[in-house]
């Protein structure tokens, strides 16, 4: 037989069993979610999601967030996250909390899609009257807040 035929078969048989198998132990093909920490201690703490916020005290040094959601002449919306009193420091991320720098987290309609780094970020598709939330966030992932309140700004898709 020739050698190549041989070859497609063994790969053909070895395929199909390596599939059996994993079907035997439960193993199938559907995705994971990133963002779960999939029962483990360790990325348990990788999660951030702790939710106690970052306290700053009211002044005129204390962050803002306002959104400017236009959509894209191409495909799509451009965000635009106007901050004020605050620094976006990606290379910072995941270190210790320092006053007015950090990163943004984005959600739409309540579920987490994206961590931001810059003021600016496009976003694919929106489904109508979707809300778009943007969080100020820590170095440490904590979310900022100034004398209790959130610093997060809200906008809805047309």
């Amino acid at each position: 037989m020739d050698r190549l035929a041989l070859l497609v078969i063994g790969l053909v048989l070895g395929g199909g069993v390596g599939f059996v198998t994993a079907a035997g132990f439960g193993v199938t093909l559907d995705g994971h979610d990133h963002s779960a920490p999939g029962g483990h201690a360790a990325m348990a703490q990788m999660a951030h999601e702790d939710d106690s916020a970052l306290d700053i005290s009211a002044g005129p040094s204390a962050p803002t967030v306002a959104l400017e959601l236009a959509r894209d002449p191409v495909s799509g919306w451009n965000l635009h996250l106007v901050t004020g009193n605050f620094r976006f420091a990606p290379e910072k991320a995941g270190a210790a909390p320092v006053a007015g720098e950090g990163h943004a987290h984005l959600y739409v309609n309540g579920r987490k899609v994206s961590r931001l780094y810059g003021s600016w970020t496009h976003i694919a598709e929106l489904p109508p009257r979707a809300e778009l939330r943007v969080t100020l966030n820590a170095n440490d992932h904590r979310p900022l807040a100034v004398a209790g309140a959130p610093v997060a700004a809200v906008a809805t898709a047309p």
